[in-house]
């Protein structure tokens, strides 16, 4: 979550529920959206029902004893995925090989990069409100994308810091730090882990309380060079998780769930 940043995120299946949308943003809701072009017949739209139905098969969706939704190892999701992450791997072996000596790192956001929100997005039918996200990220242990806590301990092994950006609230700092522990991922302290904090935004970001995702993120991502760190590559599953620049290349997660401008 994206990283999920409040106030500032628009789901797939509201898009598609409106259908009505005036200067880019979904008229009576305020979320902004890709496509500002309004459907002209309903035959244009959707079908809600078909479209959950469609992310469910591609995500593999299995259901455990407890009701809880969750991702298939086996689903063409978890296929795609590993195939981004051989093509990192290589490229991150590569850079490793001929850039001894720097201060080599990898960025990661942390929702739907790092940690799997698919089941919290079942139970609220992909309608996301800040408080359910909070007691959810507050009570439960998100799983891992498939396979990203085993490119992420790799690079560590190969001489790349990793860091993680996350527009998670500060607030959340204790339970996302020990959510990614308890799912294999390298130590994400204080230094490692990079959370929005509106009430005290941190002097290295001019926009202060008002950034937006991709002044936020890449302006992070600028401090993080600022330390003497090379970003070699960035991970996240938004297309502004990985705008702005201050990393040498990106990869894109995919995510089918949510849109976060």
């Amino acid at each position: 979550m994206v990283d999920k940043t409040l106030g500032n995120r628009s789901k797939t299946l509201v898009t598609l529920a409106v259908g009505v949308v005036v200067g880019g943003a979904v008229a009576g809701g305020g979320f902004a959206v890709a496509d500002t072009k309004a459907p002209r017949t309903d035959r244009q739209i959707t079908n809600m029902t078909d479209e959950v139905n469609d992310i469910k098969a591609y995500y593999g969706d299995t259901v455990d004893a407890k009701g809880e939704h969750w991702p298939s190892a086996s689903s063409n999701y978890a296929k795609q995925v590993a195939g981004i992450e051989k093509d990192a791997i290589q490229y991150l072996q590569s850079r490793a090989r001929h850039d001894k000596g720097a201060k080599k790192a990898i960025v990661l956001d942390v929702d739907d990069t790092s940690l799997s929100t698919y089941n919290y997005e079942l139970e609220t039918t992909f309608v996301y409100n800040p408080t359910s996200n909070a007691q959810y990220i507050a009570t439960k242990t998100m799983p891992a994308v498939f396979g990203m806590n085993t490119l992420a301990q790799w690079a560590e092994s190969e001489g790349y810091t990793v860091f993680f950006v996350t527009g998670r609230p500060e607030s959340q700092r204790s339970y996302t730090a020990a959510n990614l522990a308890a799912v294999g991922y390298p130590t994400a302290d204080a230094t490692h882990l990079y959370l929005k904090n509106k009430e005290n935004p941190p002097a290295y970001l001019p926009c202060g309380s008002t950034c937006t995702t991709v002044e936020y993120k890449s302006g992070t991502r600028a401090h993080i060079e600022s330390l003497g760190y090379q970003i070699v590559a960035n991970f996240g599953d938004q297309n502004s998780d990985l705008s702005g620049g201050h990393a040498s290349r990106t990869y894109k997660i995919p995510n089918p769930m949510y849109y976060i401008p």
